[in-house]
Formats: C-alpha cells, sequence, structure tokens
C-alpha cells in the first residue's frame, strides 16, 4: 500500500517537473502492477471467505434423497432384478413384446386423462418452447404411442419409472419415483378374451413373486356407470361420485357419503341408493343379483356390463384363476380412460409366507413368518382394466385396449418387510461371480490375470483382487462370504509346474489340473 502511495506522488512529481515522457509512462507501468497485484490478492481472499462460506454451508446441508424416493443397497437391488426377471419372464410367456417412451411427454398428452389424480403430475418447467410433465403412469403413453405409431393390434409390456406428487410412504410402497410394469393388449378381438387372459397374467405374476394371498377386486364400469343413472346421478356427476366410491376400500361409507353430499352435491337420497348396491361383494352370483334387481335390470348399459362379467368369470373359470376374482360393486378405479372391466389385485396381511424360488435362490433359507405391521395397509399391488376409447383420443381411430399394471414396489416392501422381519439375516448374494482367481505366495498377479482372461473367453463370470501380493485368508474371505461357488487357486508351485488348483465351495472338493484343462473342469464344477 506504501509503494503506491510513494510511485503516486513521484508520478505527480514528474509531471509537476514536465520529466521526460518514457520516464512517466515507466512509474505509471509500475503503478498499474502493484494494483494488479493488489486486486489479485483481495479477489483470492474473498473466494478464500466463500470457499470458507459454502464449506460451512455444505455442513449445514441435510444430505438426502428427495421426498418420496430412496437409494437401494446391493442386496436390495439383488432382490429387485429377479422379481423384475420373474415378472418379465411371465410377460413373454404369454407372447408380449417390449417397447419404451420418453420419461416425459407433452403436457397436453397427459392433461385430462387422470380424472382428480391429475393434480399429482409433475410439470417442468418450459425449456425450450414446449410445456412438459413427467409420466403419471406408461398407459396413456403407451395409447400415445399405438396413434403416433399407426398401430391397429399389439400385445406390449413395459417397465419403466413413473412420477408422482403422492403421499408417500416408503414401508408401504408408496413413492414419488416408482416402477411400473405393465402388461396391455391392443386390437379388435372376442369379447373378454384379452381381458381374461390379462386377469390370468396379474395372478400369474403374483403367484410367481409368491407374495402371500391375496384377492383380485373385479368390476365393469358400465355397471358402475348403470348403477350410477338408477340411483339417479346426474351424469356429468358420474366419474366424481365414482372418484369417491373407489377410496371405499381406505375409508367407511359414512365419511365417502359426506365427501358425496357435502362435497360434490349429491343429494342425500341418492347417496343412500347408491350405498345399497356397493355393499355387494362375491361371485358370479352378483350378476343374479343385478338381474333380479328390478330397477337396475331395465338399464341398458349396466345389464351390457353384467353380460361381459358373466362371460369373464367363464373364462377365467378356464384360466384358473375363478377363485381368486372377488366381484365387488364398491370397486370403482379413479382413472377416467376406463370404460369396460376393471380389476385390482389386493394384498392381504394377515398371512404367513414362503419366498418365490427365484428370490429364495438368493438366501440360503428363509422361515415362514407373518407379515409386519409396516406392510399393514400397503392396499393395491397390481390393477388395470379396459380402455376402449383412450387411443382414439390421440388419433381419431377407435383402438380397443385392456392392460394391468403391476405395483412392483409395492410388492418388493412386502417382500423386504418379511426379510427384515426374521430373527436371523441371511445374507443375500448381490453378483453373479462364479469363479475366484487366487493367488498365494508373491501373488502371482499376470498369473491372475491371465486365468481371469481365459475364464472370460470362456463366458464364465470371474474375478480377482486388485491388490499386487494379496493376504491369503483376505482372498478366501472374499469366495466365503461372496458365496462365490468355485475358487482357482495358484501358488508358486503349481504356477512352475502350469497347473491350477480348482475347488468346488460347497463340496470342499479340490483337483489339480493343467492349465489347458482350466476351463472344463470348472465348467464341469458349475
Amino acid at each position: 500500500m506504501s509503494d503506491i502511495k510513494a510511485i503516486t506522488e513521484k508520478i505527480k512529481q514528474l509531471k509537476a517537473s514536465k520529466a521526460d515522457k518514457a520516464l512517466i509512462d515507466e512509474q505509471v507501468a509500475l503503478l498499474a502492477e502493484l494494483k494488479g497485484k493488489k486486486s489479485g490478492a483481495a479477489a483470492a481472499a474473498a473466494a478464500g471467505a466463500s470457499d470458507a462460506k459454502g464449506a460451512a454451508d455444505a455442513r449445514k446441508f441435510e444430505l438426502k434423497t428427495p421426498k418420496g424416493t430412496r437409494d437401494f443397497t446391493p442386496e436390495e437391488m439383488a432382490i429387485r432384478e429377479s422379481m423384475f426377471k420373474t415378472i418379465t419372464t411371465v410377460f413373454k410367456r404369454h407372447g408380449a413384446v417390449t417397447i419404451d417412451t420418453p420419461v416425459f411427454e407433452l403436457k397436453e398428452i397427459l392433461t385430462g386423462k387422470y380424472g382428480e389424480d391429475s393434480k399429482l403430475i409433475y410439470d417442468l418447467q418450459d425449456q425450450g418452447g414446449e410445456a412438459c410433465s413427467l409420466r403419471y403412469d406408461l398407459t396413456v403413453p403407451f395409447a400415445r404411442y399405438i396413434a403416433t405409431a399407426g398401430l391397429s393390434n399389439i400385445k406390449r409390456y413395459h417397465i419403466a419409472k413413473v412420477y408422482r406428487r403422492d403421499n408417500p410412504s416408503v414401508n408401504k410402497g408408496r413413492m414419488r419415483e416408482f416402477y411400473q410394469c405393465d402388461f396391455d393388449i391392443a386390437g379388435e378381438y372376442g369379447s373378454m378374451i384379452p381381458d381374461a387372459e390379462a386377469v390370468r397374467v396379474m395372478v400369474e405374476v403374483l403367484k410367481s413373486v409368491d407374495i402371500g394371498a391375496f384377492k383380485v377386486k373385479i368390476n365393469n364400469r358400465k355397471i358402475l356407470d348403470g348403477m350410477f343413472e338408477v340411483c339417479g346421478v346426474p351424469p356429468e356427476k358420474f366419474r366424481a361420485i365414482s372418484s369417491a366410491v373407489d377410496k371405499l376400500d381406505k375409508s367407511p361409507w359414512a365419511e365417502v357419503k359426506v365427501e358425496m353430499v357435502k362435497d360434490k352435491g349429491l343429494p342425500e337420497e341418492v347417496a343412500d341408493r347408491i350405498a345399497e348396491y356397493v355393499k355387494h361383494a362375491g361371485g358370479a352370483e352378483i350378476c343374479n343379483i343385478l338381474e333380479a334387481d328390478e330397477a337396475f335390470s331395465k338399464n341398458k348399459r349396466g345389464m351390457e356390463g353384467v353380460a361381459d362379467m358373466r362371460l369373464l368369470f367363464q373364462y377365467l373359470d378356464i384360466l384358473g384363476v375363478k377363485d381368486y376374482m372377488s366381484f365387488d360393486l364398491s370397486l370403482a378405479r379413479g382413472l377416467d380412460y376406463y370404460t369396460g372391466v376393471i380389476y385390482e389385485a389386493v394384498f392381504e396381511a394377515n398371512t404367513v409366507f414362503c419366498l418365490s424360488p427365484v428370490i429364495d435362490s438368493l438366501l440360503f433359507s428363509i422361515p415362514a413368518l407373518p407379515c409386519t405391521e409396516a406392510t399393514e395397509g400397503v392396499g393395491s399391488i397390481a390393477a388395470g382394466g379396459r380402455y376402449d376409447e383412450l387411443v382414439g383420443m390421440f388419433c381419431g381411430r377407435r383402438i380397443p385396449c385392456v392392460g394391468i399394471s403391476i405395483g412392483v414396489e409395492r410388492v418388493f416392501a412386502i417382500l423386504l418387510n418379511r426379510l427384515r422381519s426374521r430373527q436371523e439375516k441371511e445374507k443375500v448374494r448381490t453378483n453373479d461371480t462364479e469363479v475366484y482367481v487366487i493367488g498365494l505366495g508373491t501373488g502371482h498377479l499376470a498369473e491372475r490375470m491371465k486365468v481371469a482372461k481365459e475364464l472370460w473367453d470362456a463366458g464364465i463370470s470371474a474375478e480377482f483382487t486388485f491388490k499386487e501380493k494379496p493376504r491369503r485368508d483376505g482372498e478366501f474371505k472374499a469366495v466365503k462370504d461372496e458365496q462365490i461357488p468355485v475358487s482357482v487357486v495358484l501358488d508358486n508351485a503349481k504356477v512352475a509346474e502350469g497347473k491350477v488348483q480348482v475347488e468346488n465351495t460347497a463340496t470342499k472338493e479340490q483337483v489339480v489340473v493343467d492349465r489347458s484343462e482350466l476351463v472344463a473342469v470348472v465348467k464341469k464344477f458349475l
């Protein structure tokens, strides 16, 4: 600071004495250089202060995932991957092909398709002249895909993430970001034939993952509309009242009635007439009850629904899933796009379990245990129905569709809580490594690499430690902890002789073979 003042004063004196211009310029340049150093030092100090503040802010920042989302551990992912594989196997067994669609759609594509649930759609900021939203489900994007591609029929499955601004409950599998597994059939076919297969696929999936006891509640939007018409509900209120009825699985009738009367303006006597219908649940005999109802039997649309249900129950009996059905007149499904049969699989909490063979392959053993309180109230674990008009909203062509959606996050929540409820937790295998290459003595890194290469080239999953001279106990511990079925051991003597030792982890069988026989022996042990 003092240098700057001194040079400034000197420049003034040189100018006053009319000194040579070159001398003045020299001092001016020196002054500028000193001022630049001062500015840089100040900036560095400010940056340091800012970094310190940032570090302090970082310490205050709550490091977590956003509400309604979560991370998954390797153990959890092992279970999830097996679950997805099981579900995909069922879908493919029924001849479905898979597609993919963007995670976000034009906002206008999603608007007006979900009734009161539209408020749960995540809207995105306009980033390029188009208003977009994250997809709410996989059904509307599927309908848009059919219209865009100009298809008239397809049987497809789609496993992908969807997003909803819902009130999350991680334990019960209700998230804001979650996977859906959908199976849909589009095209003109015989009445109730695709519907029956869709329900069969739903039951097959839930049995394959073996979550325990469940039932499938089933109804028909035609019956609901006929019921509302007979009871005196104005047509413009059908969907609003349907949304209220849909809450009967979570709320008592008294609360639903208050919503109908006070919130949605329905006359009380009309609500009371609805109550007389929605109390019915059972099997195909519900068709008899509706046909015997004098008022309902005169309603054309309602009776079309009854005929559909009679035929559907015949097909479900043939396909071996009729006993899982509960014909429940209180089932409404709040989404606006449903036009015919609707169904919803519900987990029954008061049950005991055994794990799916696929999930069980990841563990040594699982005792049958009751559901924990954490999974009570999980509710719907799969749902779907017929939506014949949705594709036409995009292209003007009527292409009937029916499908199911598996609530995999809720299924996973049930499986995970079952595992956590065990007294002794068994280790879940998190990798598919088949062979571990062990180097004793000097470690034999190059030889371990060569052996691993041979195994990889033969299509065998293999690993070795990245340490140059690993500890013996550490390598054998890795084999045990990761439950790797075969180990290949190299030591000084065997390397010198061109041999390796192959050991079966489960049986403890050991053989010493020439390197040329390695792959064949390993495959035999596997």
